[in-house]
C-alpha cells in the first residue's frame, strides 16, 4: 500500500485507518479526494479567508491538503476522526487548525467552502445536504466528489431537491466532482426512520447513516433467532448498529449487562433512542460507547460478545473490520467466555476463529448465513 499522496503540488504521507491491514492495496485517498482538492485549492486561492468545511472526509486526505487553514471536518465515523488526526500529525499539521465533530453536533455556521465526499448511503446524503443549507450563503461554493457510476441521475435529484441546481465534471480516474448552487431555501431535516420488529415486540429507530434503515438485515434477523443464554453475563453487542441485538437480548433475559459498540456516532444515537422507545426495558442495564471496535475496553472484561460484522470499509470490500472485530473480541473476554457471530456462508470466518481462539463450532446454518461460536480457552 502506497502511503506517499502527490495532488496539486501537495506531498503528503496518507495512512488507512486502522492502521493493521492485511490487505496493503488499500489506499488512504482516492481520485474523489484528488478533485476536491484540485478545485478547492483554486478556491482558497481567490478567498484566502474562506470559512471552510468538510464532510465525510474518509481519512484525512482533505483536512491535511487544506493544511494550516482554519477548517471543520463533519463525519459519522470515529475511525476518520481518528485517521485525521493521526495523518495530520504524520505531516506535521497542527491539531488547532482541525476542528472535528460528529454530524448530530451543531455545524459551523456562514460556511463559505464546502467539500463534500458522496456517502453511499442516500438518507445520508439527504441529511448532510438538509443540515448544509442551514449554514451556507447565496456565495458559498459547494463542491461534491465521488466515484462516476454512483453519481447517477438519482443522486444528481437529491441534490437539486436538497441544495439546487447542479453541474457534473468530466470522468477522472472513474470519477467525478459536483457544483451545486443553493437555491436560497433552508431545508427542515427528515425524521429519524422508525419502525417495529413485531415478531419480537421491539420498536427500533435508525438515524440516516445507520445500514439497514428502513428494516432489519436478514443477517441480524438470522442470529436473532439464535441469541445465547447469558443471563447475569456482561455482554457486549459489537457493531451494534441500531441495537436490536442487544436489545433483544435484554428483552429476552433481564439480569443481562449491554454494552453497545459502534464505529458510527449516528448507530449510537440510534441504539440509545431504540432503547428509549421500549420503555419497557431498562435503561440501567445498558451503556453505549462510540470506538473502533473495542480499543478501549479493558482485558478480560466481558462474558460474551456477539456481532454481526460488515465486510466493507467505506466503499471497500474488506474483511479486516471484521479480523479487528474478533482480535478485539479474544483481548476482552473473560477465560471461558464466548463470541457468537453471524457472517454470510462464503467468508472464511470459521478457519479463522479456529485458529485465533483454539475453539470454534458451527451453531446453526442455512444457505446463505452461519452462526460460528468461539471459546476463549484462557
Amino acid at each position: 500500500m502506497t502511503i506517499k499522496f502527490s495532488c496539486a503540488g501537495l506531498e503528503l504521507q496518507l495512512h488507512r485507518w486502522p492502521l493493521e491491514q492485511k490487505n496493503r492495496s488499500l489506499q488512504a485517498w482516492d481520485a474523489a479526494d484528488e478533485l476536491l482538492i484540485e478545485q478547492s485549492l483554486q478556491a482558497l486561492q481567490h478567498k484566502a479567508d474562506s470559512s471552510v468545511l468538510l464532510l465525510n472526509d474518509s481519512f484525512g486526505a482533505l483536512s491535511c491538503a487544506i493544511g494550516e487553514h482554519p477548517h471543520c471536518s463533519i463525519g459519522d465515523s470515529y475511525i476518520s476522526q481518528q485517521a485525521a488526526l493521526f495523518n495530520r500529525a504524520q505531516n506535521q499539521l497542527s491539531a488547532s487548525a482541525l476542528c472535528w465533530q460528529d454530524s448530530l453536533q451543531a455545524w459551523p455556521d456562514k460556511v463559505d467552502l464546502v467539500l463534500l465526499k458522496v456517502p453511499q448511503q442516500h438518507s445520508y446524503l439527504r441529511f448532510l445536504l438538509q443540515k448544509l443549507s442551514q449554514v451556507i450563503h447565496p456565495h458559498t461554493v459547494i463542491l461534491a466528489a465521488g466515484k462516476a457510476k454512483d453519481l447517477h441521475q438519482n443522486l444528481l435529484d437529491i441534490f437539486r431537491q436538497e441544495l439546487g441546481p447542479v453541474e457534473a465534471s468530466l470522468q477522472h480516474k472513474k470519477c467525478r466532482y459536483l457544483r451545486c448552487h443553493w437555491h436560497g431555501q433552508v431545508r427542515d431535516l427528515s425524521p429519524v426512520a422508525s419502525w417495529a420488529l413485531e415478531e419480537y415486540n421491539l420498536s427500533l429507530s435508525n438515524y440516516p447513516a445507520v445500514f439497514s434503515r428502513e428494516q432489519l438485515d436478514i443477517g441480524a434477523r438470522f442470529l436473532l433467532e439464535h441469541l445465547p443464554v447469558t443471563e447475569n453475563s456482561l455482554v457486549a453487542d459489537l457493531g451494534c448498529g441500531n441495537g436490536v441485538l442487544g436489545l433483544a437480548l435484554m428483552q429476552q433475559q433481564p439480569q443481562t449487562q449491554l454494552l453497545f459498540f459502534d464505529d458510527s456516532y449516528q448507530a449510537i444515537a440510534s441504539a440509545q433512542a431504540s432503547l428509549q422507545a421500549n420503555p419497557e426495558l431498562s435503561a440501567a442495564q445498558a451503556e453505549f460507547r462510540v470506538d473502533d471496535c473495542m480499543s478501549q475496553q479493558p482485558d478480560k472484561s466481558l462474558d460474551w460478545v456477539i456481532c454481526n460484522p460488515p465486510f466493507h470499509q467505506q466503499q471497500a470490500v474488506t474483511e479486516h473490520i471484521a479480523m479487528q472485530m474478533f482480535k478485539d473480541a479474544k483481548r476482552c473476554l473473560k477465560a471461558g467466555g464466548r463470541l457468537r457471530v453471524v457472517a454470510n456462508r462464503h467468508l472464511p470466518y470459521y478457519v479463522h476463529l479456529k485458529q485465533s481462539f483454539g475453539h470454534c463450532r458451527l451453531v446453526a446454518g442455512n444457505p446463505k448465513f452461519v452462526i460460528l461460536e468461539a471459546m476463549k480457552r484462557n
